[in-house]
């Protein structure tokens, strides 16, 4: 038996959810009629065409909330996407607030309508009705693609019945009238000719399931639900001769009942139904708006404590400030003159010391030194000769030229 490699979340018990097709035009028009049709006489509690959320948004979403036995409130999520050939395809969840009971109404008799041919009650995979019994096709290539097609299919369940012989009109009655109301839309029923018994079980021997000459079985979809067995879903004989087929309502609906893989793309179904849901009841309402009270009034008293230590913080910033004034102008004395930087005080002494040593050179010797200095020589006797002054002992000197 092949199992799936990933391992998925389960369906919660309180979900049922189906997949399916809508061949007709407008499809839009009919879930908006059928769902007023239904408040309208109070089969439901409200309905709500989401908005789009562009303007080329080719999907559309209804939700519905109604009630059930016991006042269990029920929310359920409709959503249209574009299909091949101008085809919608739709997906569509319900959740309750309990268990889901196979004897509640069906949500997609609840969103549609239930007219003859209405076009919208074919499985999405293959296309087939979920109301009516689907003939096998002639072709043997095209019975093994549609049975490995439904084999694998994970939204709706798959019943292959082998007629062991041709039946009149009792035995074509669909098998869904006798299912219990929850699975009358979620149920593919095939018919194998008598011929047909060799082509059907070759396409099915990869998945571990066969189908008992003039019996049935249900096929276990992918991924496969846990406690599937073959044989316990494997019926004997039907007896097509327009009595309730017994076994086989009862093995179908034993297999609805097992814990099944959330099938591709209902996880993200499920979580838009839980997290963007539009209906609430008047409870709820309440319940919002008190919550939104609450927060509120928290948000307030916040701000107000933060205000509160707003003020606080700066009424003792400023009673510092004053406190620090106050003791700074009592500590202070008279002004006192800036002391001189060591860069300064260094200054001012070269330059005493270079006037005191300009007042003791005489300014007669500082020329001819600057001259001599500037020549690069020393002088000689007679310059020292002229320059120093005549000193006689004891008398004055003589002028130049006297006679002795």
């Amino acid at each position: 038996m092949p199992t799936s490699a990933t391992v998925r979340p389960t369906t919660p018990p309180t979900v049922w959810l189906a997949r399916g097709r809508h061949t007709g035009p407008a499809a839009e028009d009919v879930l908006r009629r059928s769902l007023q049709q239904r408040k309208d006489i109070r089969a439901i509690d409200d309905f709500l065409e989401v908005p789009a959320s562009g303007e080329d948004s080719s999907e559309r979403v209804f939700e519905a909330r109604w009630q059930v036995p016991d006042r269990v409130i029920v929310r359920a999520r409709l959503s249209l996407a574009r299909g091949s050939g101008g085809e919608r395809e739709w997906t569509l969840l319900a959740e309750a607030e309990q268990p889901w009971e196979p004897a509640w109404p069906s949500p997609a008799a609840v969103f549609w309508p239930q007219e003859p041919d209405a076009g919208w009650d074919h499985d999405a995979v293959t296309g087939l009705s979920l109301s009516r019994i689907n003939p096998l096709p002639d072709d043997d290539k095209a019975v093994r693609r549609l049975l490995r097609h439904s084999a694998r299919s994970g939204w709706n369940i798959h019943v292959v019945v082998h007629e062991a012989m041709t039946t009149d009109e009792r035995g074509r009655l669909p098998l869904a009238r006798w299912l219990p109301p929850s699975l009358r839309h979620r149920v593919v029923e095939h018919r194998a000719a008598p011929q047909q018994l060799r082509v059907v079980n070759w396409a099915l021997r990869d998945h571990g399931v066969e189908v008992p000459r003039g019996g049935a079985v249900v096929l276990p979809g992918a991924p496969v639900p846990s406690g599937y067995d073959a044989r316990d879903f494997s019926v004997r004989a039907v007896f097509l001769d327009g009595a309730e087929p017994a076994d086989l309502t009862a093995a179908v609906t034993r297999f609805a009942a097992l814990p099944r893989p959330l099938p591709d793309g209902a996880g993200d179904a499920l979580a838009a139904l839980r997290e963007e849901w539009h209906l609430p009841t008047m409870e709820e309402e309440l319940d919002r708006q008190r919550k939104l009270v609450a927060m509120y009034a928290e948000a307030l008293e916040a701000m107000t404590k933060s205000r509160d230590l707003y003020r606080e913080a700066a009424e003792h910033a400023h009673e510092a400030l004053a406190a620090y004034r106050e003791t700074a102008g009592t500590l202070a004395g008279p002004a006192q003159p800036q002391a001189a930087s060591p860069l300064q005080q260094l200054t001012r002494t070269l330059e005493r010391l270079k006037g005191t040593a300009r007042a003791l050179r005489p300014a007669a010797l500082a020329e001819p030194d600057r001259d001599r200095e500037r020549e690069g020589r020393e002088p000689d006797d007679r310059e020292r000769a002229d320059r120093e002054p005549a000193h006689l002992e004891g008398g004055a000197a003589e002028p130049a030229g006297a006679e002795r």
